[in-house]
């Protein structure tokens, strides 16, 4: 397909694509002449991903090129790949490693992660930016003397590991290591938006049940 065309089935402007293209964040279509390229399949799959990493998860130009850098790096195992592309996704703030508060999450965070066994995770540790943002998010109840043991966040444990088998049984359904990793990415950026709705619509759910009188 010419440009135009590309640009009326994907929904992003002409001049947007082009963007998208000198960025890198685009692979170059095939050229037919001096000033015309012709796109496939691939390239319209490609912008998607694009529009919801920029658009959705507001993830910065730079970062979404690392992030499909890494989909594409045939050096890397597949694992590899995906950690490497759900790493360079925006994350939340780490913890400042001299405060008593956020030594004291560490500590519920590995207690977590053994519990669960999460040895991958566990043998990570501070190099995973997942793991920082946790110990970051554990220090605030902790420090506001909210619950947090390890049998309270061990519930919300065995959900997350719940929905990453989901997630990855969708990813799988993918052909191509590449697709694979984009669909991660993907599922990672526009689907963390749902979790925290239908959250806070279970939680508006079991209240009315619990407290309408």
């Amino acid at each position: 397909m010419r440009l135009a065309e590309l640009s009326e089935r994907s929904g992003v402007p002409t001049a947007t694509i082009k963007y998208y293209l000198r960025e890198r964040l685009l692979p170059p279509g095939e050229r037919i002449t001096a000033t015309q390229a012709e796109y496939g399949e691939e390239h319209l799959r490609r912008l998607r991903l694009v529009r919801s990493l920029i658009q959705v998860g507001r993830m910065p130009v730079a970062t979404a090129r690392e992030a499909l850098a890494a989909a594409e790096d045939e050096s890397l195992s597949q694992n590899a790949r995906m950690g490497a592309a759900v790493w360079a996704l925006p994350q939340g703030p780490g913890s400042d490693e001299d405060d008593p508060h956020a030594a004291r999450a560490r500590e519920q965070v590995d207690a977590v992660l053994g519990r669960m066994g999460w040895s991958y995770g566990q043998e990570l540790g501070d190099t995973s930016p997942a793991y920082r943002m946790l110990v970051a998010a554990i220090a605030s109840p902790d420090r506001l003397d909210y619950p947090h043991d390890t049998e309270h966040l061990l519930v919300h444990a065995r959900l997350a590991g719940e929905l990453a088998v989901a997630d990855l049984d969708l990813v799988e359904t993918y052909d191509t290591p590449p697709e694979r990793v984009e669909a991660v990415v993907a599922l990672t950026v526009l689907y963390e938006p749902v979790l925290l709705s239908l959250r806070r619509l279970a939680q508006t759910e079991e209240s009315s049940r619990r407290f309408k009188e």
